[in-house]
């Protein structure tokens, strides 16, 4: 039996462009920008020989048969990996992120389970290659385009360039020492249902393409949250819960916006602020709750 457990940041797009037209799956994605979290997805792999193929996914705790995602990166993963014995496969998704909320927990799972496996099975592929195969199953599946290049570095990144880790081109920019993420999550938003919509694809790309433009020259996290929320206000996506608490943190001077996709609304602030943001946050929503997370600048890693 091989075990192993990695580790990939959860992810807050608050920008972007799609590119996904391409007939060469790893030059697709998209160009954008956001920031990745401490909190994340921890996936446990263990691989064993038994007498029949056998594969079982949970996402804490529980079966999750319908994990079409983390499947697919098992089967790219099993295509390769050439086993004269039948395979048993249990992977084990931890997380503490809301799930389907703007959060990028498709892209963290994918993306750890790809570095555990390649880990559990031996295959023994660089850290990109194995990010690779994470990227292609979510562009395949439609849970998002580049969320796994942003995980697998870490940190506020712009997507300069299109595609897979690897492939694609990030911009790094600096935070503030103190530098948080306060959220608060009303529910989920269906990244497929958008990214399959035409009209709001139109949206996205006419917007998108400028602000990141605008991004890349002024690359600072105050102009980050202006630019992510004229995005939302542009694409037209804002719902009326995120409306309501959008319109109070307006009056108090902080400037939020929405993550791509979720019903959520997001902030970067300073620590000293916490508090005061939480209050206006739990104020003016009327459910939901309020999530605080440091940055995570490593990215990506196996743990053991």
């Amino acid at each position: 039996m091989q075990e192993a457990v990695a580790f990939a940041p959860c992810h807050i797009t608050g920008v972007f462009q799609i590119f996904d037209e391409s007939d060469e799956i790893l030059l697709n994605g998209s160009k954008g920008a956001g920031v990745s979290l401490k909190m994340g997805v921890e996936t446990h792999a263990k691989v064993e020989k038994g007498s029949k193929d056998r594969l079982e996914v949970c996402i804490n705790e529980q079966l999750a048969p319908f994990a079409t995602v983390s499947r697919r990166v098992t089967e790219i993963f099993l295509s390769r990996f050439h086993s004269q014995n039948a395979l048993q496969i249990s992977i084990g998704h931890r997380t503490s992120a809301p799930i389907g909320a703007g959060f990028g927990t498709s892209g963290a799972a994918a993306l750890s389970l790809a570095l555990a496996l390649n880990e559990a099975l031996e295959i023994h592929m660089p850290k990109l290659e194995a990010a690779q195969i994470a990227h292609v199953a979510e562009v395949e599946c439609k849970t998002g385009l580049g969320t796994v290049i942003a995980e697998t570095f870490g940190g506020f990144e712009i997507r300069v360039s299109p595609g897979a880790p690897g492939i694609g081109e990030i911009k790094h920019f600096s935070t503030p020492d103190n530098g948080v993420v306060a959220c608060h999550v009303f529910g989920p938003l269906s990244t497929k249902q958008f990214l399959s919509d035409p009209d709001t694809r139109t949206k996205i790309n006419r917007f998108g393409g400028k602000l990141i433009a605008d991004l890349v020259v002024n690359s600072t996290v105050p102009n980050f949250m202006k630019i992510s929320r004229e995005f939302a206000e542009g694409v037209g996506l804002i719902t009326k819960k995120v409306r309501q608490v959008l319109k109070a943190s307006d009056e108090t001077g902080f400037v939020c916006s929405m993550p791509m996709f979720g019903e959520s609304v997001f902030t970067v602030t300073d620590k000293s602020h916490v508090e005061e943001i939480s209050q206006i946050f739990e104020r003016s929503a009327s459910d939901g709750e309020t999530v605080v997370c440091e940055v995570d600048y490593q990215g990506a890693r196996v743990i053991k």
